[in-house]
């Protein structure tokens, strides 16, 4: 066997390499008023492990459950790493990075998730894959559908940024527009695979979205030089995002490539702050979410108790910011560093220019930390109304010209 499941409440072992969800007992205690129990977490068999430790060069294939047959079919590449160096400069921070996943594919980290359930699907031999979304997961998981064969059925709230919507349905995915929140449409596609089949590709409800998504720690880990980060900043909403970004550092702990996990950063914005309340009081309480960050907009984190314990258990924290602060920091990563990030990935920087004291105090100023931007800014354009305009037109003549002021 290449991996097998582990309950990460429970700890109770499941042999099977087959299709599981989540821990039959502990999903159980699962009310919908607090966050769910029972995700599973794949642990790999030692054979992988260490033939990723005798590797010069490790890939994110060397540690997926289900590889890559052809990694050329929809390629999860090593994103940029960026120094931006007129913020660094200004922030003195000399070692800061910005971990540009907005270039995937679809133009999110969401590929990285929607790949590994792809492989999943081929190798269980499905065709068909449901999921909820506010538009990133969706966009991802209709691409990597659309490269693959693959007939993906989407359920979006209705209020969803209608750029991503869009995208999905130029991939040609079916998309199901739900009257209510995410979480209820979250509830609808688990009920369409319940009733009609096919693999369920849900956040963390799926563990190999948390699988896909550690990819990317397996990247940053090579382009580092084969070292972790001292401290990474990340936007949070499920957590399954930063879940996968700690199962990759973990994994490669386990393999004997790093000695530990950086410090892992939970950044939210303060109108859905569910996990930050996990961290800092032990409120695992679903809330009632509004942030414009639509992407980490959620009530009831599908991930959260897996991610609050890795944050913790990584010596990390959480920061909240506020929506404002969000939409001003799009325009600072835009303006000072050529990025335009969506309000979601914007919530990691904005978290880091807030807690930038805190940081040094902790690692100092010669630490390495890294900014994962998670979406593009162009899937979302209506979050720049009321910050920006362009400028009126010019009469067509020389006197125009001379008369501008700059």
């Amino acid at each position: 066997m290449r991996f097998h499941y582990v309950c990460s409440d429970c700890g109770r072992v499941f042999e099977t390499e087959g299709l599981m969800y989540q821990c039959p007992e502990c999903a159980k205690r699962n009310d919908g008023k607090t966050f769910p129990y029972g995700n599973l977490r794949v642990e790999l068999d030692e054979s992988v492990l260490k033939a990723a430790r005798e590797k010069e060069h490790v890939t994110p294939d060397d540690f997926y459950p289900y590889p890559g047959e052809d990694p050329s079919l929809y390629p999860i590449f090593t994103t940029p790493l960026m120094k931006p160096e007129r913020i660094a400069k200004r922030l003195g921070l000399a070692n800061l990075m910005f971990k540009l996943d907005s270039q995937l594919i679809s133009g999110s980290f969401k590929d990285r998730a929607s790949y590994e359930v792809a492989l999943q699907a081929k190798a269980l031999g499905e065709t068909k894959i449901a999921l909820a979304s506010t538009g990133n997961a969706g966009a991802a998981m209709s691409a990597v559908g659309a490269a693959m064969g693959l007939d993906i059925i989407l359920f979006v709230p209705e209020t969803a940024p209608i750029n991503k919507l869009m995208q999905s349905v130029l991939y040609g995915a079916k998309v199901v527009p739900v009257k209510g929140t995410y979480d209820d449409a979250f509830a609808l596609s688990i009920e369409y695979t319940r009733l009609k089949g096919g693999i369920n590709r849900n956040t963390a409800y799926n563990p190999m979205t948390i699988e896909g998504k550690k990819s990317v720690s397996i990247d940053l880990f090579e382009q580092m030089g084969r070292k972790a980060p001292d401290a990474i900043y990340v936007p949070v909403g499920d957590g399954c995002i930063i879940g996968g970004v700690a199962k990759g550092f973990d994994d490669l702990m386990k393999a004997g490539l790093i000695e530990r996990v950086p410090r892992l950063i939970a950044c939210q914005s303060t109108k859905s702050a569910a996990i930050a309340n996990a961290i800092e009081n032990d409120d695992f309480r679903a809330i009632e979410a509004s942030t414009r960050a639509d992407s980490i907009s959620v009530d009831l984190p599908a991930n959260g108790r897996m991610a609050a314990r890795s944050v913790i258990a990584s010596e990390g924290w959480a920061v909240r910011v506020s929506d404002e602060e969000i939409l001003d920091s799009q325009l600072t990563l835009t303006r000072e560093s050529g990025v335009l990030a969506e309000p979601a990935a914007a919530a990691a920087y904005a978290a880091l220019e807030k807690d930038r004291d805190h940081l040094v105090s902790v690692l100092g100023e010669d630490a390495s930390v890294v900014v994962l931007l998670t979406g593009t800014g162009f899937k979302d354009m209506k979050a720049f109304d009321g910050k920006v305009r362009l400028p009126e037109s010019i009469e067509n003549s020389a006197e125009a010209v001379r008369a501008l002021p700059f």
